[in-house]
């Protein structure tokens, strides 16, 4: 079965660009033409920031930062690495626009409520250039690059409350500009910034019964730096919000604003992103987002599959310039699970020590349940239902001993 599913994934997604090529096109165009080009688009440094690695965030449209469940937190919400389930590992693969290739890899772990990643990602560009007479005069690559070191802590985590993450990632960026390509673009350069966010899960018209929180909210400003020779960097400041109504759906949207931080004026327009995913089985999902970015609609539909620890996520995109001219990618991403640190082991001890002291309350055996529940508590202080239970617990056993005290009192 589970290989079934993944052959259809890949036959999917196979198809998507011809398939798109034939119908989105008229689609973004009828959309497109309501939507004029931002005057103030490409006046940045260092636009490869803005460009995805892929991964869910790709797939889901780039509406992810309320979302941040895997590796793609890194370029979405640098909150969410305090929350993942796992240790994980994760390279990707963009064929961004003609021979642009975008190369990336995070890898992020987790301490309790304390969580760390590492990763970066390469822009390159080959190019030949040619004088007035079409003569070679050399050739080379144009690239950026990025690497970044993220921390977060999750405060206040509780059983019915998933806390109240808080993040930071610390980035360096280097252009290295071809001699021949220095009057067209500029210098090299290194650019040093700071992507921070906070995240927080909690239930809201949840119609499935699950320990995972359906809702969520998020908040990033991404890449805030100092200006590099004369040009600001591409910082924006997002907004996300996720919901799951029932486990297989899950929606979400993103409302980005450009900051220009050398010229507010000249700040671009704000920016629209919506995302769903299907959850078809445990192992097997759909994902499609849309963004629109000025007069630029794209559409992203992919799916990710597991296999065993292995994860892979394939996303097919149509871009639709203002020209209405269609650019087609693809992206790739193998996600490798780590482990948990034990975590979901200790989990299933906590709840077993818990449904143990409910039995022997249920028995009339106070003491023993008294027992269990403090022991649940050792192991994860955090579980709400067995400090109410305790509580209740030895409330009841100091009535008791109250009334055996007055009934010696009587004699």
């Amino acid at each position: 079965m589970k290989r079934r599913a993944v052959l259809f994934a890949l036959l999917v997604i196979a198809t998507l660009p011809g398939a798109a090529q034939s119908i989105v096109p008229d689609l973004y165009q009828a959309i497109a033409r309501y939507f004029n080009p931002d005057p103030n688009a490409g006046l940045t440094a260092f636009r490869s920031l803005n460009i995805p690695m892929g991964g869910l965030a790709e797939g889901m449209g780039m509406a992810y930062t309320a979302v941040s469940k895997d590796s793609s937190y890194f370029e979405s919400n640098p909150a969410a690495s305090s929350s993942l389930e796992a240790t994980e590992l994760s390279v990707y693969h963009n064929n961004w626009i003609g021979d642009t290739k975008v190369e990336g890899a995070v890898y992020t772990i987790r301490y309790k409520g304390l969580g760390f990643g590492i990763g970066g990602k390469w822009l390159y560009l080959p190019f030949v250039g040619t004088d007035d007479f079409g003569d070679n005069i050399g050739s080379g690559n144009y690239s950026e690059a990025s690497a970044g070191f993220n921390i977060s802590y999750n405060f206040f985590q509780g059983y019915y409350f998933s806390g109240f993450a808080v993040g930071a990632t610390g980035k360096v960026a280097y252009r290295a500009v071809p001699s021949s390509l220095t009057e067209a673009i500029g210098n090299s350069a290194i650019a040093i910034m700071v992507d921070g966010g906070i995240l927080t899960r909690f239930n809201f018209m949840k119609f499935y019964s699950s320990r995972s929180k359906n809702a969520a909210v998020g908040l990033t400003v991404k890449n805030f730096g100092p200006a590099v020779l004369g040009e600001a960097l591409p910082t924006s400041a997002s907004l996300g919000l996720a919901y799951s109504p029932l486990k297989p759906f899950l929606f979400s949207a993103d409302i980005t604003k450009p900051l220009n931080l050398l010229q507010p004026a000249k700040s671009e327009s704000f920016i629209y992103a919506i995302g769903f995913m299907l959850s078809v089985t445990d192992f097997f999902r759909f994902q499609t987002g849309f963004l629109l970015k000025g007069g630029n609609p794209r559409l992203s539909v992919g799916s990710s599959f597991d296999i065993d620890l292995l994860k892979v996520t394939v996303n097919y995109t149509l871009d639709l310039t203002t020209q209405f001219t269609p650019l087609n990618r693809i992206s790739i991403q193998a996600g490798f699970s780590l482990g948990d640190l034990g975590r979901a082991e200790l989990a299933k001890k906590v709840e077993t020590l818990y449904l143990t002291g409910l039995e022997a309350y249920a028995r009339g055996d106070v003491v023993s349940a008294i027992g269990a529940w403090s022991s649940t508590l050792e192991l994860d202080p955090s579980f709400d239902p067995a400090r109410e239970s305790l509580r209740a617990a030895m409330g009841s056993e100091d009535l008791k001993k109250g009334i055996e005290e007055l009934q010696r009192l009587e004699k």
